[in-house]
This record gives structure tokens, sequence and C-alpha cells, in this order.
């Protein structure tokens, strides 16, 4: 039975499920970042998907990151896949600019998360809810 770990619930809106993946947005308006989350019980690590899984996985960060490629023309497309701190498997998909405030470096505690602008948020979840 797949359930969201607290910490991704309390992070992230969620955008909509794809064939494997939750698609979620996360509450930082610093960078348009996405948070992939498969939805298997009990799953840590890429390697522990069965092979379909995995194809279908990185089909879907791909995916993910056109879209946000698209969306945000972004310089650069991050996608780590971490969970030091949430051991359950999530992908981050992240739209760099050279401009963004942790450039050139990891986005992790750099500053403080922004909210964002209502109308921004209606934007990104619609651009990503199909």
């Amino acid at each position: 039975m797949f359930e969201l770990h607290p910490r991704l619930t309390a992070d992230t809106i969620p955008v909509t499920d794809w064939p494997l993946c939750r698609v979620m947005l996360m509450r930082d308006a610093n960078y348009p970042w996405l948070v992939l989350v498969p939805r298997r019980h009990g799953v840590t690590e890429i390697h522990e998907l069965d092979q379909s899984d995995r194809q279908t996985l990185i089909e879907e960060i791909a995916a993910a990151s056109q879209r946000l490629q698209n969306l945000t023309q972004a310089y650069k497309i991050n996608v780590a896949a971490l969970g030091n701190v949430v051991q359950q498997l999530h992908v981050h998909v992240i739209a760099r600019f050279t401009t963004d405030p942790a450039w050139p470096n990891p986005v992790w505690g750099a500053v403080p998360a922004k909210p964002y602008a209502d109308s921004e948020m209606t934007r990104l979840l619609g651009a990503f809810a199909s």
C-alpha cells in the first residue's frame, strides 16, 4: 500500500499521478521544482524497482524534465535521488538558472523556501496536471 512520507506531504503540492509516479510541486518558488515519487510500498532505492518500473521511472523523469525545460527555459535541469533525509524513493527534477539564489551550488538549504504567488502556482499546476 503506497503512502507518501509525511515530509514529502508537508513540503510539496500534489500535481498529478503518472503511470508510476505521483508528481508533486515543491513549495519553493526560488526554483521550479518537481518531485516524482514512485507509488511502490517500501522502495528506497532505484535499483529496488523491477526492470519495468525502472524503465518507466526514467521515462517519467525525462517527461518531467522536458516539460519543466519547455515551461521555464531553464539554463540547466538538475535530477537527483538522494534520500538521505526522506528514505522513501523520490526524484527531484529542478529547473536551475544562473541567476537563482543557489547557483551553481545545490539548492538544499541555500535560502529559505519562498511561497508561490497564487497565479504562478496555478500556472505550474495546470502545466503539469495533464
